[in-house]
């Protein structure tokens, strides 16, 4: 009978427990329960939406083969409203706006290029956008607003393409100094062996800019 005793006294005090904090011990399991189903479901979702994108990308890379412009932007545009997160939309606005340069449609190609700067979520593309739209807005006589997209941090390894564009807008302004400058800079941040360096300096002799200062 001490055994059956010892027994009904754990008994009612598991029942008091439970009494006590079995309410807040079900609504953690519920809480626990239900973020591991919803962490589980999003990384089902971001897969899907990955292997989603990477299609859609392969079909917009076709019709850039086939020169199909209206077919390359619209993908760009499916790509850019389904899966923005992704990096395939900014590839693909990338790649939009230059299929769109390359057709004389610059209106189109400054937008595809503005939508990476806008929500892109990667500074190397960003950087990458922002320098190809100075580019175009060079080509279009919109000297400051080139310089105003070229302002502000760029990652590092674009240090040189970044002075070499502001040289470029420099020079179509006449401010030949600032030019100069510009193009030193670019020459300093290119490596001794990017053939680039050639195009830099030729375009700093053009000025009357001095020889270049030898790559550390």
């Amino acid at each position: 009978m001490a055994y059956d005793h010892a027994e009904q006294e754990q008994l009612a005090t598991l029942k008091s427990w439970w009494n006590q904090y079995g309410n807040i011990v079900t609504w953690v399991l519920i809480i626990v329960l239900g973020a591991y189903a919803a962490w589980a479901g999003w990384g089902a979702y971001q897969r899907s939406q990955a292997t989603q994108a990477a299609q859609l990308y392969e079909e917009l890379q076709k019709a850039v083969a086939a020169q199909d412009k209206e077919k390359v932007q619209r993908a760009a545009t499916d790509m850019e409203a389904k899966f923005a997160g992704t990096a395939y939309a900014q590839m693909s606005a990338l790649a939009a706006a230059k299929s769109a340069f390359d057709a004389n449609d610059f209106k189109t190609a400054k937008a595809q290029l503005q939508w990476v700067i806008d929500k892109g979520n990667s500074q190397e593309y960003k950087a990458v956008a922002k320098v190809r739209l100075a580019g175009i807005l060079l080509d279009e006589k919109a000297y400051d607003e080139g310089l105003k997209v070229l302002a502000g941090e760029f990652p590092a390894q674009f240090a040189n393409v970044v002075s070499d564009r502001k040289g470029d807008i420099l020079v179509a302004q006449n401010k030949l100094d600032e030019a100069r400058a510009a193009y030193q800079l670019a020459l300093e941040k290119t490596d001794a062996k990017n053939p680039a360096r050639q195009l830099i300096q030729i375009k700093l002799d053009a000025i009357g800019g001095a020889p270049a200062k030898k790559a550390a």
